[in-house]
């Protein structure tokens, strides 16, 4: 299917024609809903209240815009999603001592660009056929509650951990779509599909953080949001907990049995998520300046953390690994660290507190 190919005219029969297209483009998984305010504000409301959206601060800025699609776009009628299967579910192999675990998604090509520049093929061969429609592209950047859109145009149903589950496809999904003022049937009826979770409580358990509550994570808590998107200091509180993740976290999907290691070949991954790199070694990120570390996370998801983020990250990963490396020779490269004025405070702080940390354990 060519973006030049003809789209039809019956609503119904475009929105059969939208999903074979994304199909086309490599997506695991499309379809179409309407576009409509969010069922969830209530709850949205009482998470942010709460402060579980820790220091992320533009979540509650732009609440009202995510609670509302009209607000991103104006008379919008319909939302196309997307679906890319960015990893299988095989089993792992063991992270080697002095290393670190990176998220799954973020140790291949970056999903933004990529998941992007396929939707915008797909609005590019809508917009002659429809010239006074407008058509919106968006990724996780944008103030979009995509999960609910995605559970309502059929892709899957939100689990327990808060995350989109497909009930072959797994866990492993990155999201994006499109809004527009076309109007589009969705080509099926749209009814959702079913919870499967049902007792299950193996994302919750498995928490090393304890972030998670049925359907609900607190943001605050959450090893991802820790090595991601928290900026300052780790709470020292956390720093066990974190094991070997200096870069995100999959520990709730591992667990789930929908990604279960036995049907990975049923599930094959886009290979431009193919891994560029595995665990990376604790000692190459403390040496890195901000040079090398662009070459070595050029074109992926991770470069999104600052050098002294995953230096933060990467100390707190040596301190856990102190029993297997040797604590006196982790202690004296944390020493080295305190003394380095080179290093910005935040990384120099970080290495005190892991310091400590190991200093009171061994009493």
């Amino acid at each position: 299917m060519s973006v030049n190919d003809q789209p039809p005219k019956d609503l119904a029969a475009l929105g059969r024609w939208v999903v074979e297209f994304c199909r086309t483009r490599g997506f695991a998984l499309a379809g179409v809903c309407r576009a409509e305010p969010t069922r969830f504000a209530a709850e949205l409301d009482a998470w942010l209240a709460a402060g579980r959206h820790g220091s992320m601060d533009y979540l509650a800025t732009q609440a009202e815009i995510r609670k509302n699609p009209a607000l991103e776009l104006p008379d919008v009628r319909s939302v196309i999603m997307v679906a890319d299967q960015y990893a299988d579910g095989s089993a792992e192999d063991s992270v080697p001592p002095g290393a670190g675990r990176v998220a799954r998604y973020a140790r291949g090509r970056d999903y933004h660009w990529f998941v992007k520049r396929r939707l915008h093929h797909l609005a590019d061969a809508l917009r002659p056929h429809w010239p006074g429609e407008s058509f919106r592209t968006f990724v996780d950047t944008a103030p979009v509650l995509e999960r609910e859109h995605a559970a309502r145009a059929g892709l899957g149903w939100v689990g327990k951990h808060t995350l989109m589950i497909h009930p072959e496809r797994g866990s492993y999904l990155l999201l994006g779509g499109i809004f527009t003022t076309l109007e589009i049937a969705a080509g099926h009826p749209e009814v959702p599909i079913a919870d499967a979770c049902g007792s299950c409580t193996r994302c919750i358990d498995a928490c090393p953080t304890a972030a998670i509550s049925p359907y609900s994570v607190d943001a605050s808590r959450c090893i991802a949001y820790l090595t991601i998107e928290h900026r300052g200091l780790i709470d020292p509180a956390f720093h066990s907990a974190m094991g070997d993740w200096i870069f995100g976290c999959d520990i709730c999907q591992e667990v789930c049995p929908h990604n279960r290691p036995a049907g990975a070949a049923e599930r094959p991954a886009n290979p431009e998520y193919r891994p560029r790199f595995g665990p990376l070694p604790i000692e190459d990120v403390l040496s890195w300046d901000d040079r090398s570390r662009t070459a070595a996370l050029s074109g992926t998801a991770i470069k999104r953390a600052r050098l002294e983020m995953l230096k933060r990250n990467a100390l707190i990963a040596l301190g856990n690994a102190a029993s297997r490396l040797g604590e006196a020779a982790v202690a004296d490269r944390l020493a080295r660290v305190i003394e380095d004025n080179a290093e910005s405070p935040m990384v120099r702080e970080t290495a005190r507190q892991v310091l400590a940390g190991l200093k009171q354990a061994g009493r």
